[in-house]
């Protein structure tokens, strides 16, 4: 978990190489309000960080977001692990549900994962999403 705010900086300069430079998302929209108050995870491979994600408690709800990976590591399990430790902590803090805004591209990775697709697309800063769902109880 990104504890110290080295670690958070190291998340916002991923996100920020995967969303900002990569993808082309507005940087004013790629940081918002609710990072202050989320959980952020951090992967590395070795000293290197690969990714992060985030997750937002709210009762018995979490909602994830801001996963990313860094190109050089797609395709080797980084999001599948990132994704297996956030349900893992939603589950230990009592969440009964999970749900995450999923862009298009990667909605069959989170549907492998048992997430399901709920609703229309939806335009996320440019980018076509779908809201997707998963009961953890």
């Amino acid at each position: 978990m990104a504890s110290d705010c080295a670690q958070r900086a190291t998340c916002y300069e991923l996100r920020r190489q995967v969303f900002v430079l990569e993808q082309g998302i507005d940087p004013s929209l790629e940081r918002d309000v609710h990072d202050a108050q989320a959980l952020h995870l951090l992967a590395l491979r070795g000293e290197l960080p690969v990714g992060c994600a985030r997750a937002l408690f709210s009762a018995a709800r979490v909602k994830f977001g801001r996963m990313a990976v860094v190109r050089a590591a797609r395709r080797q399990g980084v999001g599948h692990a990132l994704l297996c430790r956030l349900l893992q902590i939603a589950r230990q803090r009592g969440a009964r549900y999970a749900y995450l805004n999923a862009q298009l591209g990667v909605e069959r990775f989170y549907a492998r994962q048992g997430f399901s697709p709920i609703g229309d697309v939806f335009i996320e800063a440019g980018i076509p999403h779908r809201r997707m769902e998963l009961r953890l109880d």
